[in-house]
């Protein structure tokens, strides 16, 4: 097990570019990936498809198409940690690859094992050529964290084949407006959910260590349809009554009331755009 961080960052608003947050944050992942993977490993299993921690699962939620309709399909995975998503992919007879930009999270994917790539890289340069993929999804991976996420969809789909499909999952855009409670003290509106000022946290020095960026979500549909994506679909999934667990901000008083993830499935049209 890695040492957890010993400092206390500080949290604040500021600006942070493409470079700084990817930076900070494959930085704050490797450090992190052992403490993440003990304390969220449990719920999300090593094999299960997970869109966020509602608990939504892809059996059910069917958001890529009908489990027998992936069989033989190229799908990539991004922001994929441990792989548990790819793992899921496998076992319904896809052909995945799993990327991510932390080291040490694809070192927990080779633990957990697999037959299908780990690939290390940025989701703002995708190593692949171009139509490469049928599918492309991401749970909870990339987008809240790159500082252009325009550019990621853009990469996105390129790699995609014409007709293929991109799921996304990230943080519902109106908790920004919430402190980042799971508690009474987390209903009430203390920030605007118009301020897209990235959250930071930085050392002793001002040196970014973790980076989170804020988007509306017309700024999402706006960056999905720019990137030349059509919305096909909004997912905002309840809580539901069987899940008592706490993950972060995320809690059962919280979540119902007010949405906590976002699901947004797009896709590439079959012309040659």
């Amino acid at each position: 097990m890695q040492e957890p961080d010993t400092f206390e960052p500080e949290a604040t608003r500021r600006d942070a570019d493409v470079t700084e947050s990817s930076r900070a944050n494959r930085g704050w992942w490797d450090r992190n990936a052992d403490d993440y993977q003990v304390e969220h490993g449990t719920f999300l299993g090593d094999d299960r498809f997970v869109w966020g921690p509602e608990g939504l699962d892809e059996v059910e939620a069917e958001l890529l198409g009908a489990p027998e309709e992936l069989k033989g399909k190229d799908v990539l995975e991004i922001g994929a940690g441990a792989a548990q998503c790819s793992r899921w992919l496998a076992a319904q007879g896809a052909r995945p690859v799993a990327l991510d930009l932390s080291h040490r999270q694809l070192q927990h994917a080779l633990r957990i094992g697999g037959s299908f790539p780990l690939v290390c890289a940025d989701a703002g340069a995708l190593p692949f050529a171009d139509e490469s993929f049928d599918l492309a999804c991401s749970a909870y991976g990339a987008l809240p964290f790159v500082a252009d996420p325009a550019l990621v969809l853009r990469e996105v789909h390129r790699v995609l084949r014409p007709g293929g499909r991109f799921v996304f999952s990230a943080t519902h855009p109106i908790r920004w407006a919430f402190p980042d409670e799971p508690g009474p003290e987390g209903l009430t509106v203390s920030a605007s959910y118009f301020d897209r000022t990235p959250y930071v946290e930085q050392d002793d020095e001002g040196n970014a260590v973790y980076v989170e960026h804020h988007r509306t979500l017309g700024d999402r549909i706006r960056d999905i349809v720019a990137s030349g994506l059509r919305l096909v679909d909004l997912v905002e999934p309840e809580w539901p009554s069987w899940n008592t667990a706490e993950w972060g901000g995320w809690s059962p008083l919280r979540g119902n009331l007010i949405p906590g993830t976002a699901i947004y499935v797009c896709e590439r049209d079959r012309g040659r755009d």
